[in-house]
């Protein structure tokens, strides 16, 4: 079986996606009967071919990216469009390619309907129209349409979580989607021997205005008049960072919050094992990424209920349907306040939930899709186990 996998984002560019991708990729190596062309993005390499394993090889896209690491913007988007699709027909032409798999409908998905090759979409989240305002006019006006094209033609379409199944359903009430979600890393986020004592509040994300983390710093400056030695550590980079630390500044909150930056992924778990709570008040999201991090390490939850936080949030913390700083302080305290055999309880459960979300069952999803599209056996069938 051989298959183009095309992604956009792949570490250090990126987020989620790349972050899935990776681990996915990983997963594959185990598997020879599957070849794998991978194209994708890189600051530093131009027409770059790298050996990600004995059967996966990786293609360096280089698309000039400068600034934020973390965020693609429109011109990044169209100049990797370009050179992916030159890039596709050349391997389609010296090989005889199985299947296509599309990380994000647009631009990827387009890409795939362009090569009269079987395919597949994974839904993301900003490629779902409306799920992201800042394209909003673009999908409106656009990407609305040529996204029910690129779901209708092609031979499955998979989102990361029911709640993103259910946005892209609004779009297109007919299209048959199935959910596989992300996975998470269990062997190397795991909890700590000796779990950080309340109230150390983390919070992992991209810094951008969908994730509203202005509304948590101003929440800490609620929980610190009743809980004095609370403490908020922020990971994470983005356009908003000047901003919100700004903010941190005019509620006087210098010594209350921590603004670590971008933290490699490999050293993270240290990060999530210094926390004994972890906050996500996103106004939108797949499935994240740094939530299934948390709970592999042990940690409880206050999160927004936006997206497939609904599905992870199930007895392991607080799930927020109206999210305000006064909600979010109101969470936070009481979690924090709560008894420790509450606590503890919220911890286990976490752990539990990680571990039925394993990257080898991810991996092992998308490897039963891929034959069952090409045995022509897809549309209704729930794939992950």
């Amino acid at each position: 079986m051989k298959i183009i996998i095309l992604n956009y984002e792949f570490p250090p560019l990126g987020g989620g996606a790349g972050n899935a991708t990776y681990h996915i990729l990983k997963e594959f190596k185990k598997y020879p009967d599957i070849e794998i062309e991978f194209i994708t993005s890189s600051s530093k390499k131009e027409g770059g071919k790298e050996k990600f394993s004995k059967n996966i090889n990786v293609h360096f896209l280089n698309i000039g990216k400068k600034g934020d690491l973390h965020h693609q913007s429109n011109k990044d988007l169209l100049l990797y469009s370009a050179k992916a699709y030159r890039k596709t027909r050349e391997i389609i032409g010296q090989q005889n390619i199985d299947l296509i798999h599309a990380f994000f409908g647009v631009p990827c998905g387009y890409i795939a309907m362009q090569m009269k090759k079987p395919y597949i979409v994974s839904l993301r989240g900003s490629d779902v129209p409306f799920h992201n305002k800042r394209f909003y006019w673009l999908d409106k006006l656009f990407l609305k349409n040529l996204s029910r094209k690129i779901w209708k033609n092609s031979d499955a379409v998979i989102a990361n979580s029911k709640g993103l199944k259910d946005s892209a359903q609004q779009s297109a009430p007919e299209q048959a989607i199935d959910v596989i979600p992300n996975g998470v890393d269990i062997d190397t986020f795991s909890p700590s021997e000796a779990p950080q004592k309340m109230p150390r509040i983390l919070t992992v994300t991209r810094l951008a205005e969908g994730k509203r983390i202005e509304l948590l710093i101003r929440a800490i400056n609620i929980v610190r008049k009743k809980i004095p030695d609370v403490q908020l550590v922020i990971a994470g980079s983005g356009k908003y960072k000047n901003e919100l630390e700004k903010l941190t500044n005019k509620e006087n909150l210098s010594e209350k919050v921590t603004f670590l930056g971008s933290v490699p992924h490999n050293q993270l778990v240290k990060v999530y094992r210094s926390a004994s709570l972890f906050v996500l008040p996103s106004k939108n999201e797949g499935m994240s990424n740094t939530v299934l991090e948390a709970m592999a390490c042990g940690l409880p939850l206050v999160v927004s209920d936006a997206g497939g936080m609904q599905e992870l949030c199930q007895g392991n913390g607080i799930k927020l349907s109206d999210v305000s700083e006064a909600s979010l302080a109101q969470a936070i305290e009481k979690i924090i306040n709560a008894p420790a055999t509450e606590i503890e309880t919220y911890r286990k459960r976490s752990r539990q939930m990680a571990e039925t979300h394993s990257w080898n069952e991810v991996a092992l999803s998308y490897k039963n899709l891929y034959q069952k599209v090409l045995d022509g056996r897809v549309k209704t069938e729930t794939i992950f186990p």
